[in-house]
């Protein structure tokens, strides 16, 4: 009996343990007036991207969900329009895994909308494949989609009298790699049938996120846009939706007990996105509605330099 109550006392403190820590809960207190403000939430109709969209309609902001499926995205619109009131919201067709796509969604936005305040580079994913041009999927769609679509719309975020850039890393980022040499000759970060093999390769992309955020800062330094690089901490979203049958049974049952819902998953991308007064963090890490140090490798200005020269040339941009 005491053995029970020994292992029972166990499980309760690591319980504990992991939802003060990997699982913490944390709240995004911005109270800033975002009225008449625009902003695009890639992957917004699911997931954080919908619970960050909901919000912000709810705070005033014109919402465009930018996202592949059309049938989703008006299932969250209508959503989104009951919980807020709000009719700012509208589809607009991006699939970040085709360079096509992403260049057609920047010159529709540019040519229909006036301004753009908030970027949010929300969609990702965790899967193994190619992307129409021919770059492993989540290089292709988590990075180099994201920065070829943030490139294309800067100009106009200059226009804002405050705009930022939020993009979506992980703490996975603390794994991440980035083979320059493999990159260029393979198009890819890493790849393999093997769960271990894409799940190393979603790692190196989301440090490319922290990278890309780094280097940004530095290009948009004595201008009025920001940009900040966020986890959002363990959600139980569609992420993994491409994942094996068998890892689905292993990871539900710990999503049901311990993962963040999707709005509490926004909360720091919201913080990043409304609160005032962290200009001066531009280019930093969040995590818990709160500025976190990232490792040596995350903030490598060498590193983060040549991952943006790269991806301009991959990306067609020089």
């Amino acid at each position: 009996m005491i053995h029970l109550i020994i292992a029972g006392a166990l499980v309760a403190a690591l319980y504990v343990v992991l939802v003060e820590t990997l699982f913490k809960k944390s709240k995004c207190k911005g109270t800033a007036d975002m009225t008449g403000k625009t902003a695009i939430v890639t992957g917004g109709n699911t997931g954080i991207g919908k619970a960050t969209a909901l919000d912000l309609a709810g705070r005033g902001v014109r919402v465009i969900l930018a996202c592949r499926n059309q049938k989703k995205a008006e299932s969250a619109i209508n959503d989104i329009k009951k919980a807020t009131g709000s009719n700012d919201i509208l589809f607009m067709e991006l699939d970040l895994g085709s360079f096509k796509s992403v260049r057609a969604f920047a010159e529709n936005f540019l040519k229909s909308e006036s301004r753009l305040d908030l970027l949010i580079n929300n969609a990702g994913l965790v899967a193994d494949g190619r992307t129409e041009d021919g770059f492993g999927i989540e290089f292709g769609v988590n990075h180099l989609g994201h920065f070829l679509l943030a490139c294309l719309l800067l100009d106009r975020l200059k226009e804002s009298p405050s705009a930022r850039v939020v993009t979506l890393s992980s703490m996975a980022y603390c794994w991440g790699k980035i083979d320059f040499d493999s990159l260029v000759a393979t198009k890819d970060l890493g790849s393999g049938r093997y769960s271990w093999q894409f799940f190393q390769a979603y790692c190196n992309s989301k440090l490319c996120n922290v990278l890309f955020t780094h280097e940004l800062a530095k290009r948009l330094k004595g201008t009025n846009v920001t940009c900040y690089s966020v986890h959002p901490g363990v959600v139980k979203t569609e992420l993994s939706r491409h994942v094996s049958l068998w890892q689905k049974v292993f990871i539900e049952p710990v999503a049901r007990l311990l993962f963040l819902d999707p709005k509490t998953g926004a909360q720091t991308t919201l913080h990043c996105a409304v609160q005032e007064g962290i200009e001066h963090l531009s280019g930093r890490y969040f995590s818990c509605c709160a500025v976190e140090e990232v490792s040596a490798t995350a903030k490598d200005d060498v590193v983060a330099k040549k991952l943006w020269e790269v991806s301009e040339r991959l990306s067609g941009l020089s």
